[in-house]
């Protein structure tokens, strides 16, 4: 479990829906070449080098983990998220280089074709105001940074963590079925089928007159979430087969359809943490920041540094 949580992890911090992309732009590292209002640094390592405080940095890290359309509270709470991995990634010090966050850069062009010219500085400006309002602030449990994991909308309910996630516990979020892309339908030829699953790491060969019959669900968690799958003799976690396929949640079925093979997951993303629609429906409903991440995160401490 711990290496699972672990490539989710890395996973929220690389990819589009489990995500965390980020943004920053050309307006930012030309604001500071020096230490800004917070003490803490990004270390531009790129083309143009520089420095960037880590608060003028943030707004455009949140640009791109969630949709610009959410309400105000539920940007804050990512924006809270974000400063968290951030201030984890840099440890006891006071700088980090920017190739060390593992996290995407688009410029401002990029944004303008993300959200359009026309919407690009109402946008921005409520990352900003999402990351002024809650500036300084991140999440402890037991006075250490969490692992500050989240997904666009989990399956109906979050997953659960190991023992060394303790405050990633299952929360209802039934109104994720309601988010754009919940549901994912995806099919193959069994030719195709066989092709992939034979490319799993430490799989086996997989021939077309053996799908989908080799493959059996083993066990899914309390979320829903495939466990563990076996295909052919080989058992795999859920998440390894559910990246072979390039589906978009480890909530799978699989099962013949019209001579070939369909996949049908729900949810967006790996299901752990903030669900981000589900966070914005409670912010709707007049949730603060505070009280979502208390939601999605038990027994936390939102501090200031």
């Amino acid at each position: 479990m711990k290496k699972k949580i672990g490539t989710a992890i890395l996973i929220s911090f690389l990819f589009p829906y489990i995500i965390t992309l980020t943004v920053s732009g050309t307006a930012a590292a030309e604001q500071s070449k020096e230490a800004g209002q917070s003490g803490r640094k990004i270390y531009l390592d790129r083309e143009e080098g520089g420095y960037v405080d880590l608060e003028d940095y943030l707004p455009g890290v949140i640009a791109r983990q969630i949709p610009a359309d959410y309400e105000p509270e539920v940007l804050k709470a990512q924006a809270i998220l974000a400063r968290t991995y951030i201030r984890k990634q840099m440890g006891e010090g006071k700088e980090i280089a920017e190739s060390a966050l593992d996290l995407d850069f688009l410029e401002e062009e990029q944004l303008k074709a993300l959200w359009g010219t026309d919407r690009f500085v109402e946008y921005y400006k409520k990352m900003e105001s999402a990351a002024e309002d809650t500036a300084g602030m991140v999440i402890a449990w037991n006075g250490e940074l969490i692992d500050p994991l989240f997904c666009r909308a989990s399956a109906g309910k979050t997953r659960s963590g190991d023992s060394y996630h303790p405050y990633l516990a299952s929360a209802d979020s039934a109104r994720d079925v309601e988010a754009d892309g919940y549901l994912q339908v995806v099919t193959w030829s069994k030719e195709e089928f066989a092709r992939l699953l034979s490319a799993l790491p430490e799989g086996e060969a997989i021939t077309a007159d053996m799908v989908p019959g080799c493959v059996q669900v083993v066990s899914r968690d309390g979320a829903g979430y495939v466990e563990e799958i076996q295909i052919g003799s080989v058992l795999h976690s859920g998440d390894r087969v559910q990246y072979a396929l390039g589906l978009q949640s480890p909530d799978f079925s699989i099962e013949e359809y019209q001579g070939g093979v369909r996949a049908v997951s729900s949810g967006i993303g790996h299901g752990y943490g903030l669900s981000q629609y589900g966070g914005n429906v409670k912010a709707k409903e007049g949730w603060t920041a505070q009280d979502i991440l208390e939601y999605y995160y038990k027994n936390i401490v939102v501090i200031s540094e």
